[in-house]
């Protein structure tokens, strides 16, 4: 039975009409390789991919609200979509998303990049998936990252030296997560166009445990009349778990949980505190939420990013004296922050988000995270349903995320892109599950689908939007 809440629904092709979808592949299937198993690292190995088209494009898109937490605030999407065709005319597609005000980053310096990288794609010669993969990464290093790189990059590619000087002008760490953010919209780009070539959904690519999944839903820090509002509508359409953003002001986030809980009294929420808090304050949070008889399903990232001293004590106190579960986010930025995390027992649950490691650092940090314990998040940093969409098949297919962040589409008031999944509002009445299927408004002609944004036609054609 679908959990009660708003989910994300992944339908094989071609799209049946009932929840019970089936399994099998359809009959007819491109024969690109020879391969007899679909799983992913199967076809790392022996899927050969052979670029023929790659290239970047500005994703512009204004939000319903001003979306703001304890470090920053965005009023519009200003992503960088990726899309990638092979020789066999299977295309993919893949986001990076673009965060001024959380780094120094800006759109044009990840255009660069991305065309960098998509240039080098089309020139390679046949490589299979993995050599593609790997490739990337040497191209856009993440924390393995050496600023030499870039200074004999901007030195002998005369064409992008505008673009690259401003790169080299931004702090160290905000180099390394641009070059992570971009890397993981290419490696989304080129799995996707893999799955469509053999014609799987991803979920299926990445194990198949199920292609349902349940998300919260995320109030932004705003004024408690606002987020009761936000919580009623919320409710009246089916999400079950709110997640609020919190950490700018301790008194004024307790008067908005007061506020949501008059209007919602039975939602379950999760705290995140984008390192707004002291360890001391994450404490006070947490004992006052207890004297209202609320428990947090999970306080996300309480403090910042390098208070790992902080983050321990507040993850003890809030397992062992009020029960609550406690995320890193910003602090798990590698896969060295996760054994960090595991050996000195700072959290019991990581949030993975692919811009924030990459496709195959995910893959990696999931593999650690099971063996030792953890519990999974998966999350995003305002994205289109290009990448969450990307995500949702990911932790669909793997069926081991115990928290789903996945909402930023739904904060959108445009949507530039065609299917990914689609929408359920489900309901549970005398153990029956009535379903309202939800269609977001796409500008169609023919099979090309208007991206209003970027003024030209997209023509969307994966099975990571099937």
């Amino acid at each position: 039975m679908c959990p009660a809440g708003f989910s994300l629904f992944f339908p094989s092709p071609p799209v049946p009409t009932t929840l019970n979808l089936p399994r099998s592949l359809p009959k007819s299937q491109p024969t690109a390789t020879t391969t007899t198993s679909f799983g992913f690292r199967n076809l790392t190995e022996t899927f050969t991919v052979d670029v023929q088209r790659a290239e970047g494009r500005p994703l512009n898109v204004p939000l319903i609200a001003p979306f703001t937490i304890a470090s920053s605030r965005l009023d519009r999407v200003e992503n960088v979509a990726i899309r990638i065709e092979l020789s066999n005319g299977c295309a993919g597609w893949g986001e990076a998303p673009i965060l001024p005000s959380v780094t120094a980053e800006d759109q044009a310096t990840a255009l660069a990049m991305a065309a960098e990288a998509c240039c080098y794609l089309k020139q390679s010669p046949a490589m299979t998936l993995g050599s593609a993969l790997r490739e990337i990464g040497g191209i856009l290093p993440g924390h393995e990252f050496a600023s030499g790189f870039l200074v004999s990059l901007a030195k002998t590619r005369e064409i992008w030296d505008s673009e690259l000087h401003k790169l080299l002008r931004l702090p160290y760490s905000d180099q390394v997560y641009l070059h992570l953010k971009v890397r993981a919209g290419v490696e989304m780009a080129l799995i996707d166009a893999v799955a469509n070539s053999i014609g799987i959904p991803l979920c299926r690519l990445f194990g198949g445990v199920s292609n349902t999944i349940t998300t919260d839903i995320t109030i932004p820090i705003c004024s408690p009349d606002k987020a009761a509002e936000l919580a009623s509508k919320y409710s009246k359409q089916g999400f079950r778990t709110l997640k609020l953003k919190v950490g700018k002001n301790l008194n004024g986030d307790l008067e908005v949980l007061q506020a949501i809980r008059r209007v919602y009294p039975d939602c379950l929420f999760i705290l995140d505190a984008n390192e707004g808090y002291t360890s001391n304050e994450a404490i006070q949070v947490l004992q006052k939420l207890h004297e209202m008889e609320v428990t947090p399903v999970l306080f996300e990232q309480p403090v910042h990013r390098d208070d790992w001293e902080g983050l321990g004590h507040v993850y003890h106190v809030a397992k062992n004296k009020y029960g609550v579960a406690v995320a890193a986010d910003e602090s798990c930025r590698s896969l060295a922050d996760v054994r960090k995390i595991v050996e000195e027992n700072l959290a019991n649950v990581i949030n993975i988000k692919l811009a924030k490691v990459g496709v195959l650092g995910a893959l990696e940090i999931i593999e650690v995270a099971k063996a030792s314990g953890l519990n999974l998040m998966i999350g995003g940093m305002v994205e289109t349903r290009l990448a969450m969409g990307f995500a949702g098949h990911l932790a669909a297919g793997f069926g081991c995320f115990k928290f789903i962040d996945l909402d930023t589409p739904i904060l959108l008031s445009e949507d530039p892109v065609l299917e990914g999944y689609e929408g359920i509002f489900c309901f549970t009445l005398d153990f029956e599950v009535i379903c309202f299927w939800t269609h977001i408004q796409v500008h169609k002609c023919k099979r090309s689908w208007w991206f209003p944004s970027l003024g030209q036609y997209f023509v969307v054609s994966s099975h990571f939007d099937s």
